[in-house]
């Protein structure tokens, strides 16, 4: 292949550097391979993608300089990587004795044998070297590793295993334009939120900056501003066309992040070169002239500078990149070769395992309510494992809003149950971190309409990460979210939301809907059994005007009373009564409105069974058959709006399966919930039920 104009000038440059007599200097020539692979892997994915044989060239040229950054490090270190650290990784490879040029390049090729996403995805990740992958979500990875520092820490003062040394130093990188993003002020603003309080968290950001996203330049000192802006995050600056003041620089960095175990950024000024990506045609938007001056600043000739003032010869270092380039080139071409993802179960085998069972239930107490029934289920499990952690929003001292969480911090102590900062993507963050760090944590969103704009969190991170992994990393967790409609007295949109369509898409995510006090209980149970031993990412969604609910059919009857015990397997929904006549499917809400309209349907002489669903991804589609089938008549009963509610994969659950008796289903109107009176007017009502079933079954209402 015909020597890029990038490559000739560094050639030209590097043969006409003067030998010097400085002392050798080891680190420069690890830093030296690194970053030359990193470039020659670049060139090698451009050619590759030129034949259709490569599939992803978003490059790391002119960003080889945050080598160093991983040459201040130990390989032990958790490591969060920007799409453009490929020379960190070599760096980090080498210091473990691996060579990572197959692993990126099998990555390019979408190899099955790429050793993290066998073939899923390029990233940058390998368990054996803790570099834990990220997607190319802008910016997402920033919480979670504030996460994974605070989880270091606090395995340590709980004395308990973590996958991470005790004293380790986690990094995370990158670019400039995603200082911008809302999840980078996220990570940014929790990490000094934590570091102000004087809490311990060992966290080195690097922001590699090359001055422009994609084709839109960051401001000038921008970025700068930005990251000096919080006096609780160390600030130093370093040019990446100086490599000893780099290495010196993050050198020190990491040691003071090490020994004081509080958190610092590294802003490493960086240049681009090979454009944005290999579809972008950066002459449409930098002058030639600009984009020449950037090879001034080449960190490969900046380090060849280095080594030539210790005696090695430009010559040689030309030599050196050429044989190394065709090393490189011919690992590329075997790549290429390689096979691919070949089916679709290959493709998602590693989204969700499902080989946890439903943990054995409690001896039955006495009756109670839902909220107490979650409490008790929490409190049982907190003291069965040492691992499990529960926070948010005023669930410590407080106990939560609605007093669920009530005299657990008291109980297992404030390193277990603690409050967070009120932001949601910051609260999914340290999840995401805790859980990849041997923890089982229990974040608490406080209202479901503040889940969505974090939600980003679950989608892009939590749940894409045993799929980016092949379930190398995991991430199990259960979110609780209190949410859904009727609240009485205290509502309006942002504590009624009934919007679950964002969640229920998400591949392998568990969204479980208890209604009444024993299923809340026996499903939070089977959501923690998941995440332990599956790694599954849980929502469990709590109705909030279920909480204190005592009665069913009349004041004073305890019909929604349950011990907090019972059963419930995972995609597995519970049926109430054996009418022939109607089958009512249900959940949460609902299911208490089905309920009561059954009885009023049998007043009439008609025999209605209900069948709870409970578990809303994955739906109990064996059930809902059955159920179905044993009437010929279908009411699905969805308190969710009626565009991309919960009976429109339920319906169309049904018709696949081959259902052919008659459906109908009711819901909510396509609204927000307005305040007081007004939310009955846009939720679904026992009315609008009893009118459905009567249809259904052919009678007038």
């Amino acid at each position: 292949m015909a020597l890029d104009t990038l490559e000739t000038h560094l050639l030209d440059a590097l043969r006409a550097l003067p030998r010097g007599s400085d002392a050798a200097a080891p680190e420069a020539e690890e830093l030296w391979r690194a970053q030359v692979r990193s470039r020659l892997c670049d060139f090698a994915a451009r050619e590759l993608q030129s034949t259709g044989r490569s599939f992803y060239t978003i490059a790391s040229a002119g960003h080889e300089s945050n080598a160093a950054v991983a040459l201040a490090l130990r390989p032990t270190d958790p490591a969060l990587l920007h799409y453009r650290s490929g020379g960190f990784y070599l760096a980090r490879a080498a210091q473990a004795g691996r060579d990572g040029v197959p692993d990126i390049l099998h990555g390019v090729t979408a190899a099955t044998v790429e050793p993290i996403a066998g073939g899923r995805h390029k990233v940058f990740g390998n368990h054996e070297l803790a570099v834990i992958p990220q997607t190319s979500t802008i910016a997402s990875h920033l919480p979670r590793a504030v996460g994974v520092a605070f989880a270091i820490e606090r395995a340590r003062k709980l004395d308990v295993q973590s996958p991470w040394p005790r004293d380790a130093v986690v990094v995370c990188t990158f670019g400039d334009a995603s200082v911008n993003h809302a999840t980078a002020q996220a990570g940014l603003n929790s990490a000094a939120h934590l570091a102000h309080q004087g809490l311990t968290l060992p966290l080195l950001y690097v922001c590699e900056d090359n001055g422009i996203g994609i084709s839109v330049r960051s401001p000038q000192g921008w970025v700068e501003s930005a990251l000096r802006a919080r006096p609780a995050l160390r600030y130093e600056l370093a040019p990446g066309d100086d490599p000893e003041l780099v290495l010196e620089v993050a050198q020190e960095l990491a040691d003071w992040t090490r020994a004081t175990r509080r958190p610092a950024v590294l802003h490493l000024r960086t240049v681009r070169f090979l454009s944005h990506a290999g579809a972008d045609v950066e002459a449409a938007y930098r002058a030639p002239h600009e984009i020449r001056a950037d090879w001034d600043a080449d960190p490969l000739l900046a380090t060849g500078r280095w080594l030539a003032a210790c005696g090695r010869s430009g010559e040689e270092l030309a030599d050196d990149y050429l044989a190394e380039r065709e090393r490189v080139r011919a690992t590329a071409l075997a790549a290429a070769s390689l096979p691919q993802l070949a089916t679709a179960a290959e493709v998602v085998r590693p989204l969700a395992p499902r080989t946890a069972g439903a943990p054995a239930p409690p001896e039955a107490g006495e009756p109670t309510t839902l909220a107490l029934a979650v409490n008790a289920a929490l409190a049982a499990e907190l003291e069965r494992d040492p691992r499990m952690l529960l926070f948010g929003e005023d669930v410590a001292a407080k106990g939560g809003v609605y007093g669920v969480t009530r005299g657990l911090q008291r109980r297992f102590g404030a390193g277990r149950v603690f409050d967070t900062l009120l932001d949601e993507t910051s609260i999914l963050g340290l999840a995401l971190g805790a859980a990849v760090s041997g923890f089982v944590p229990v974040p608490e969103i406080q209202y479901l309409a503040y889940l969505h704009n974090a939600e980003d969190q679950l989608r892009g991170e939590a749940a894409t990460l045993q799929f980016f992994s092949q379930g190398r990393y995991r991430n199990g967790m259960v979110v609780r979210v209190a949410g859904l409609g009727y609240q009485k007295g205290f509502g309006g949109h942002f504590h009624n939301d009934n919007a679950v369509g964002v969640l229920r898409d998400v591949p392998g995510l568990v969204l479980a809907s208890p209604g009444r006090p024993d299923d809340a209980a026996a499903m939070l149970r089977t959501c923690l059994e998941a995440a332990r031993v599956d790694g599954a990412v849980c929502v469990y969604l709590e109705p909030i005007a279920l909480y204190h609910t005592r009665d069913l059919h009349e004041e004073g009857d305890g019909g929604w009373l349950a011990p907090a015990a019972g059963d419930a397997p995972l995609g597995v929904g519970r049926t109430y009564g054996d009418g022939t006549d109607l089958t009512l499917v249900s959940w949460a809400n609902g299911l208490r409105m089905s309920l009561r309209v059954a009885r009023e349907l049998a007043a009439r002489g008609i025999g209605a069974r209900v069948l709870d669903l409970r578990w809303l991804a994955p739906l109990p589609v064996e059930d809902l058959l059955r159920e179905a089938r044993a009437t010929g008549r279908v009411l699905v009963v969805d308190e969710t709006r009626r565009t991309g509610g919960v009976s429109e994969g339920v319906v169309t659950a049904l018709v696949d399966a081959g259902y052919d008796g008659r459906i109908a289903r009711v819901a909510s109107k396509d609204s927000f919930i307005p305040l007081g009176d007004a939310a009955s007017l846009v939720l679904l009502s026992e009315e609008e039920i009893l009118e459905a079933a009567l249809g259904l079954c052919g009678q007038p209402a």
